[in-house]
């Protein structure tokens, strides 16, 4: 019998998570990517044991949404015959690590990444359940605005640094140390008392010690990414950050592998032109891409409305250089961010934030849904 982690942990494919819709199993792609097989073998697993749904995190995971406890282990099983599973719970917690989907074969992005991955799993650090890794290595930081809290980037000449998050600076350091580093940076976190995130340690007046501060500036904040194409390849998007079963495994029919992002959006290797799929978005100025919403009801069962429905019907009255993020509850899950404009869902309908979270006071509260599609213009009035 499968064990069902308790609400609010971050779910695994070894500690999946119970929600509206069944068992939410998270899968973490290696080194950020899956070769053809194995994602047309996930999507296999989805509609095979699940509701056909699978998420894209954030976190550039995959989740299989709608998994029968009994069936948990069954999935399981296929999941490590596609090689995609740790040896156990714990390990597969700390392997929490973003990559940069930018990487060339050419350079240190894999390689860093796997040998992170693999000191993780030798560790035995008992990190917080959200506490991440970054692997950033390019000219320009593709992941400064991804949540991480170690950090393995360049700096603007070019060499190699390892940065905790909310430090102005990064030690500098050669390839060979740069792992030893992040791993030193994760085990003064725990051992300093920290217990959330890193950059709110920092702010809490924790300073770094010696060897671990640094004074070389990073390399400069690339430009958000957007749908179109690469030299890597190709990257289409997902409405609200989810693909149905089909989807994945016509995607991964036509590529070489697929790179996850935190953004929502694919990288499909080596294709030269934007494919033609249903169930994916391919066109820049496509609405949906404007908005985020997390799974709502009654798929979540902390959910107070249908999130999505809400969400597709105000994307196309959203400015294109605008943001909405429409939250089933006050947690944001979709987006811990702030957005042009917020909608939280209550027991007594929307509550209304400009230029805020999930957290922040809102300027109208009680909103009705069908109201607010009526009459879109109260996103953007004045108070």
């Amino acid at each position: 019998m499968s064990t069902v982690a308790i609400k609010g942990w971050c779910p695994g494919a070894l500690r999946p998570m119970l929600s509206g819709d069944g068992l939410v199993v998270r899968v973490r792609p290696y080194g950020g990517r899956l070769d053809a097989k194995q994602a047309v073998g996930i999507a296999d697993l989805a509609e095979r044991y699940g509701n056909g749904l699978i998420d894209l995190t954030s976190r550039a995971n995959l989740q299989i949404r709608g998994v029968n406890e009994r069936e948990h282990l069954a999935l399981l099983d296929g999941l490590a015959r596609l090689g995609m599973l740790d040896p156990d719970p714990e390990i597969e917690s700390r392997r929490n690590i973003l990559v940069t989907p930018f990487w060339r074969t050419s350079d240190d992005t894999f390689s860093l990444a796997a040998e992170l991955e693999q000191a993780l799993a030798d560790s035995t650090l008992d990190l917080p359940t959200k506490f991440g890794f970054a692997v950033d290595d390019g000219k320009e930081r593709e992941l400064a605005a991804a949540s991480a809290d170690v950090r393995i980037e360049r700096d603007l000449t070019g060499g190699l640094i390892v940065c905790a998050d909310g430090a102005e600076f990064g030690r500098s350091v050669a390839r060979s140390e740069a792992v030893n580093v992040a791993l030193a940076l994760a085990e003064w976190f725990v051992a300093s008392g920290g217990r959330g995130r890193m950059a709110t340690h920092l702010r809490a007046g924790v300073r770094l010690p010696k060897a671990l501060q640094g004074d070389t500036e990073p390399a400069r904040i690339s430009a958000a990414p957007s749908l179109g194409l690469y030299p890597q390849g190709v990257m289409v998007g997902a409405a609200f950050g989810q693909v149905t079963h089909l989807a994945l495994s016509h995607l991964a029919g036509c590529a070489q592998a697929l790179r996850m992002t935190p953004w929502r959006m694919m990288l499909a290797e080596g294709l030269n032109e934007m494919p033609r799929l249903p169930g994916l978005i391919t066109r820049t100025d496509d609405p949906l891409l404007r908005a985020i919403a997390c799974s709502g009801a009654p798929r979540c069962r902390e959910a107070h409305a249908d999130t999505r429905e809400l969400a597709s019907a105000l994307a196309p009255h959203i400015a294109p250089d605008a943001r909405l993020h429409v939250s089933g509850c006050a947690k944001g899950c979709a987006h811990a961010g702030p957005a042009s404009i917020t909608l939280v869902a209550t027991r007594d309908g929307f509550d209304l934030v400009r230029g805020g979270s999930t957290r922040d006071t809102p300027i109208r509260r009680g909103l009705s849904g069908a109201a607010i599609v009526r009459d879109p213009s109260v996103l953007v009035g004045t108070r």
